[in-house]
This record gives structure tokens, C-alpha cells and sequence, in this order.
């Protein structure tokens, strides 16, 4: 009972991080369900796609009402994003990939996205200080790049093909990818960046977990409570973004990430 509600707090957690950053929070749902709630890894990872898809779905909703979805872009994202999280789901099947084996490239992925965002909260200073000096139109205009359009038709839905198998092997979101995408690459502001990040992340995770349906068991008791949980946190998250930036907040979750990616190694 006592480890139920431990989870269930957690959750919340979740979902703060995916409507504050847009990332990030979905790479702790597998350890949670698994060691928390005593999940296997496969299953972990089947609900892990479920509930980071309903909930980065209700989290897009506030965005797209602030003009923060860039839904054209996401559009050239996702069709090879599905598609790759689908195949990622379908490696998981192969008799060469035990649990023990996704759970390593579950760590691994963990780690490679602690070290993005730890890295990505130490950058903003002197120019972040001066954008956030101008007026708010000028900032806009300021903080997005034209982007090479036939590099962007190319590159974007390449990256989402790549994100998407993560997605389907692993279990995870994948905003720590999509973002830097968006904004390199799209070429939008970072909390655009963020609400479209969002909406992906809830066709990956959809796209994956379709490909888990019949390779395990589901309580669909707990996925309910667990994505209530967790869409409150998302919700609440989005509310704060409007205040807080996300830069700031990446380097101590970062910290955080790399910690139980260390822990999930340990057990393993």
C-alpha cells in the first residue's frame, strides 16, 4: 500500500517535469513502475509508453491554447517518429533482447540525457540576459532562426525516425532529443519548442505502445491511477512554465536523471 502511494507521489513528479520542459519526467516512469511499484521491465515499459502519451497529450492542451504548438513542424516529426517507435517495439520481441538487455540501453539512454540537460543548464548567461532584456516582440523574432528549409524537410523527420525506435525499446519519450531538434533544426523559440514536443511525444509513446499490447500483461487499474497522477503534475507544470525557464530547472533534474541511471546500472 505504503509503495502504491510512493508511486503514485512520484507521478506526480512525472508530470510536473513533461509541463515544465517537455522532457524528461517520462525517463523516470520506467524505474518507478519498477522498482517502486514492482513492475517487470517490459511491462514497466509498456505502461511507461501509455501513460507518457495520454499525459503528454492533456500537458500539449495549455500550450496550444498560449500559441506554443508549432503544429506544421510536428507534423513533419511524426510520421517516421510512429513508425520508428512501432519498430523499436518490435526489436524489444526478438529473442536476443532479454529485459536484462533493454534495461542497459534503458541506463544508457538515461545517461546521455542526464549529460544533455546538465550541459544545456550551464549555457544561458550573457546572451540569454540580454535577450531577456529587449521587449517581449523583439524576443521572439530574436530567439528563432530561420532554419535551411530543405535541411529542415530532411533532418527533422531523419531525427524523428531515430527518436521514435528509442521511444519504442526503451520506453521513453524522447523530449531531451525532440527539443534540441525543434530548436536547432525548426528553428522555434524554446517554449514553442516545449508545447510541440509535447504533442510527439504523445504520437511516439501511442506508436509504441501499440507494438507492447500483446507482448505483456497490463493492469489497466493502475495505468488509470497512474496517469491521473501524473496529468495533474502535467497541468501544474504547465502553469509554472509561464513563470519559470526551463533552462534554469534542467541542470538540477539533470543531476537527478544520471543519479537513478546509476542506480538502475547498479541494480542491473
Amino acid at each position: 500500500m505504503l509503495a502504491t502511494i510512493v508511486g503514485h507521489i512520484l507521478a506526480i513528479g512525472i508530470g510536473l517535469s513533461l509541463g515544465l520542459i517537455g522532457g524528461g519526467g517520462s525517463i523516470l516512469a520506467v524505474p518507478i513502475l519498477m522498482y517502486v511499484l514492482g513492475l517487470s521491465p517490459k511491462t514497466a515499459i509498456a505502461v511507461s509508453l501509455i501513460v507518457v502519451g495520454v499525459v503528454s497529450a492533456l500537458g500539449a492542451i495549455p500550450h496550444w491554447r498560449r500559441g506554443h504548438v508549432n503544429l506544421p513542424l510536428a507534423l513533419q516529426f511524426i510520421p517516421l517518429a510512429m513508425v520508428g517507435a512501432w519498430g523499436g517495439s518490435q526489436i524489444a520481441r526478438l529473442p536476443q533482447v532479454s529485459e536484462g538487455v533493454q534495461l542497459l540501453a534503458f541506463a544508457t539512454v538515461m545517461v546521455v540525457a542526464s549529460v544533455l540537460m546538465i550541459r544545456k543548464g550551464q549555457r544561458p548567461s550573457a546572451q540569454s540576459a540580454e535577450t531577456l532584456a529587449q521587449p517581449q516582440a523583439a524576443r521572439r523574432s530574436s530567439s528563432r532562426k530561420v532554419p535551411n528549409p530543405i535541411w529542415q524537410k530532411v533532418l527533422v523527420p531523419l531525427e524523428g525516425l531515430g527518436v521514435g525506435i528509442v521511444t519504442g525499446f526503451v520506453g521513453v519519450g524522447g523530449g531531451f532529443l525532440i527539443i534540441p531538434a525543434l530548436v536547432l533544426v525548426g528553428g522555434v523559440a524554446m517554449q514553442e519548442a516545449i508545447g510541440t514536443s509535447l504533442v510527439i511525444i504523445a504520437a511516439n509513446s501511442t506508436a509504441g505502445f501499440m507494438g507492447y499490447v500483446h507482448q505483456v500483461t497490463l493492469d489497466w487499474g493502475l495505468i488509470a491511477s497512474f496517469t491521473l497522477a501524473a496529468s495533474g503534475g502535467t497541468f501544474l507544470g504547465a502553469y509554472l512554465n509561464r513563470f519559470l525557464r526551463a533552462e534554469q530547472l534542467q541542470k538540477g533534474f539533470g543531476y537527478f536523471v544520471l543519479a537513478v541511471a546509476i542506480l538502475v546500472l547498479i541494480k542491473q
